[in-house]
C-alpha cells in the first residue's frame, strides 16, 4: 500500500513537473519574469531566491507550479523595478502561444521517450486482431483443431477485427455450423463443424477458465497464472487510459467454443528501430486517445453513461496499484508514458482553465487584433474550473463506488 502511494505520487509529480518545466523554459527564453518555480503545492515549506526567481519546496508533494509575472493581466508594473514588457500578458500572441503549449509539448516528448524505450522491451498494445490465448480441453475449438496463438481472421467470411465482433458472431450462431478462418503463422486454415449448443453461456473477453462446468468458477488471484492474471487486470486499466469502452459483459464461464481471446499484442523493436518506430507508435496511440476522448466527450454532452470508460485520481491510483502488483517497473514506466500522453492531449483541448482554453483566447486576440477584457477571460476560466472540479468530484465518487462494489 505504501509503495503504491509513493509510486502514485511520483507519477503525478513527474507528469506535472515536466509540464510546468516546459512553461518555465520558454518563459525564460522570452525573458518573461518567472516569479516562482515550485515543487509540490503550497503552503511553502522552504524557498530560495536565485536571481529573480524563487525556487520552492511545498508541503503538498503533488506536482508543482510556475508563477509568471502578469499571467492573469491583473498585476501592475512594480514601481519601475520590473519593466511592463516582462509581463506575460504584454508579450506578442505568438510568444504567449509558445509558452502555453510548451507544457503540452514536454508531456508529449516525455511520452515519446518512454514509449520508444518501452517498445525495445516489449509492449502490450490494442490491435485490430483477435488472438486465441487459451483453448479449453474437449471444447468444440480443440476438437476442430484450433490452437493457442492462432489468430481469428474471419467468421463465416466476415473479417474479425475486435473481440466484441467475434463474441457477437458466435453468440448469434448458437446451435449453427460456422466456419472460422484461422491464421497460423503465415498460413490460413479453415475449421468447420463447430457446433455452438451452449444455451446459457457467459462470455469472457480475455481468458476462459478450463471447463469444470460450475455456474461460476472464478479463482482467487493466487490460483491464476501470473501472466494471464496481469493480462486480465491491466488490460482493463489500459482501456481506461486509452478511453476504450469495456465490453458489455464480463464472463466467469467458458464461452461457446471454448477459447480465451485477446486483442492485445506484444510488439518489440530493436534499439536502432525504436527511435524510428517509437514516435510512430506514439502517434498511433495519440490518435487512439483523441478518438477515445472525442467519444467520451460526446457521451458527456449527449448525457450518455461514461462511468465505465473514465478514471479519476482514485481510479488512476488503482491502476498504479495493478501496475506495481502485476507488472513492476516496466509497466509503471509504460503507465507513466500513457498518462503523460493523455495529459498532453486533454490539456490542449479548448476547455476554459486548461492550457487549450487559454490558448483559445490568445488565438482570438491574434485574429481580431483586440485585447479581450480581463474580467471576461477570468470569469470564463473560473466557470471552466468549477465545471472541471465538479466532473473530477463525480468521477472520483464513481471510482470509489466501483472500488467498493468490486
Amino acid at each position: 500500500m505504501l509503495i503504491t502511494l509513493i509510486v502514485f505520487l511520483l507519477i503525478l509529480s513527474v507528469l506535472v513537473l515536466v509540464h510546468e518545466l516546459g512553461h518555465f523554459i520558454m518563459a525564460k527564453k522570452f525573458n518573461i519574469l518567472v516569479e516562482e518555480f515550485g515543487f509540490g503545492l503550497p503552503p511553502r515549506f522552504i524557498g530560495k531566491k536565485i536571481g529573480e526567481t524563487i525556487y520552492s519546496i511545498n508541503y503538498l508533494p503533488i506536482g508543482g507550479f510556475v508563477k509568471l509575472y502578469g499571467e492573469d493581466r491583473e498585476e501592475k508594473e512594480k514601481k519601475g523595478k520590473i519593466p511592463n514588457d516582462r509581463a506575460f500578458y504584454a508579450r506578442p500572441p505568438w510568444q504567449r502561444t509558445v509558452v502555453i503549449i510548451a507544457g503540452v509539448v514536454m508531456n508529449f516528448l516525455l511520452a515519446l521517450i518512454i514509449i520508444s524505450f518501452m517498445f525495445t522491451q516489449g509492449v502490450l498494445i490494442p490491435v485490430k486482431r483477435v488472438h486465441i490465448v487459451n483453448v479449453d480441453k474437449e471444447s468444440p475449438a480443440e476438437i476442430a483443431g484450433i490452437k493457442t496463438n492462432d489468430i481469428v481472421h474471419e467468421v463465416n467470411g466476415e473479417k474479425i477485427q475486435s473481440t466484441t465482433s467475434f463474441i457477437e458472431l458466435t453468440k448469434n450462431n448458437l446451435g449453427k455450423e460456422i466456419t472460422l478462418t484461422i491464421m497460423r503463422g503465415d498460413s490460413l486454415k479453415h475449421y468447420k463443424n463447430i457446433n455452438l449448443d451452449c444455451n446459457k453461456c457467459q462470455y469472457l473477453q480475455v481468458r476462459v477458465i478450463p471447463r469444470k462446468d460450475p455456474p461460476y468458477n472464478e479463482l482467487p488471484d493466487k490460483d491464476i497464472p501470473e501472466e494471464m492474471n496481469f493480462l486480465t487486470q491491466f488490460k482493463s486499466s489500459l482501456r481506461k487510459i486509452l478511453h476504450i469502452p469495456e465490453p458489455e459483459k464480463i464472463i466467469s464461464r467458458e464461452g461457446p467454443i471454448g477459447v480465451a481471446i485477446s486483442d492485445l499484442e506484444t510488439i518489440v523493436y530493436t534499439w536502432y528501430q525504436a527511435p524510428i518506430y517509437g514516435p510512430i507508435e506514439s502517434l498511433n496511440l495519440s490518435w487512439q486517445l483523441i478518438k477515445g476522448i472525442g467519444i467520451t466527450l460526446w457521451k458527456l454532452i449527449s448525457f450518455q453513461s461514461v462511468a465505465k470508460d473514465v478514471a479519476g485520481p482514485f481510479g488512476i491510483a488503482q491502476i498504479t496499484a495493478e501496475a506495481v502488483r502485476y507488472g513492476g517497473v516496466r509497466d509503471v514506466l509504460m503507465l507513466l508514458g500513457l498518462l503523460s500522453l493523455n495529459l498532453a492531449i486533454i490539456n490542449i483541448l479548448p476547455i476554459p482553465a486548461l492550457d487549450g482554453g487559454r490558448l483559445l483566447f490568445v488565438v482570438i486576440e491574434g485574429i481580431t487584433k483586440k485585447k479581450i477584457k480581463t474580467d471576461w477571460e477570468r470569469y470564463v476560466h473560473q466557470i471552466g474550473m468549477i465545471i472541471l472540479l465538479l466532473l473530477l468530484f463525480l468521477v472520483t465518487i464513481n471510482d470509489l463506488i466501483r472500488f467498493i462494489s468490486s
